[in-house]
């Protein structure tokens, strides 16, 4: 492994390596206007949400690396502390690639990249009426990471509208992540699509689950199990009865005839292959059998 010290790197490399490293990162599309009212739009993937109550968006325009300036949208929230927050999905993608060009001052990037303003609710900065999700916000604060280029500038953001697509609704109200197909930036010029990327883990027991400390030790030093493998089974409440575990076997005996005078290996190759298909209890079930 080749270690780092951040100060002996360029700004441009350490830059290449943080982006990488820290990916996919969502994108958000922040709409400004200046204090003359003109508009501004560019993308920015140093973003995400950091509260629910009260409902908190941050991103982070940093400071050019080349010549160490600041960008319009930094400029336009210290001024009117109003900017619209609108997530990008892959219909989205190319338009939301063009408006980070920088174009010079007072150019409109919604009409470069082809897409169309919709008067806010709340607040005076446009939302993208491609976007299927847009938030208000109220600008709470700005915090500055520092003066040199490549320095962020937090802009903490208060959401008090926001703007849901029904295309993207499900039948009980909830946001379907299939229908609204983020997109999430990475590394130089790499995106991923959310849409073709979604596998779901179900979330830990409300109760404690026994952890991979409480499973046997063969099964905790297994060759064939991995990392995640253990901590699915390990999220269990309490490892099945003696008598549950026989019955299985039983019940499996006809498919696998030799399960039970199988080795540790064959018995952790099958309870992986339960596993890969969510089954924890049944390769709990092999594997202590």
């Amino acid at each position: 492994m080749t270690s780092y010290d951040p100060k002996a790197l360029s700004t441009g490399k350490l830059h290449s390596y943080l982006l990488s490293a820290v990916a996919p990162r969502p994108i958000a599309f922040a709409s400004t206007m200046d204090k003359n009212g003109k508009p501004n739009l560019s993308p920015f993937s140093f973003f995400n949400v950091f509260s629910a109550n009260p409902p908190i968006l941050i991103f982070s325009p940093a400071r050019r690396v080349r010549n160490n300036t600041t960008k319009h949208t930094l400029e336009n929230v210290l001024e009117t502390k109003e900017v619209v927050i609108n997530v990008v999905n892959y219909d989205l993608v190319h338009q939301a690639s063009l408006s980070s060009t920088e174009y010079a001052e007072g150019i409109n990037e919604f009409e470069k990249a082809g897409l169309h303003m919709l008067e806010s609710d709340l607040v005076k900065p446009f939302r993208v009426a491609e976007s299927p999700i847009q938030f208000e916000c109220k600008v709470n604060d700005v915090i500055s990471l520092g003066e040199e280029g490549g320095a962020g500038n937090l802009v903490i953001c208060e959401v008090v509208k926001l703007h849901i697509d029904d295309e993207v609704l499900d039948a009980n109200g909830h946001i379907d992540q299939v229908k609204l197909d983020l997109v999430a930036r990475a590394g130089g010029s790499f995106y991923s699509r959310a849409k073709s990327g979604f596998f779901e883990i179900p979330k830990p027991l409300s109760t404690l689950g026994i952890g991979v400390d409480g499973l046997p030790e063969h099964v905790r030093n297994s060759m064939i199990l991995t990392g995640n493998d253990l901590g699915m089974l390990g999220n269990v409440e309490e490892l099945p009865s003696e008598e549950s575990v026989k019955e299985f076997v039983a019940s499996i005996s006809e498919r696998y005839p030799n399960i039970s005078a199988a080795s540790h290996r064959e018995k952790h190759k099958l309870a992986h292959n339960y596993l890969s298909f969510g089954d924890i209890v049944s390769a709990l079930k092999i594997l202590l059998s």
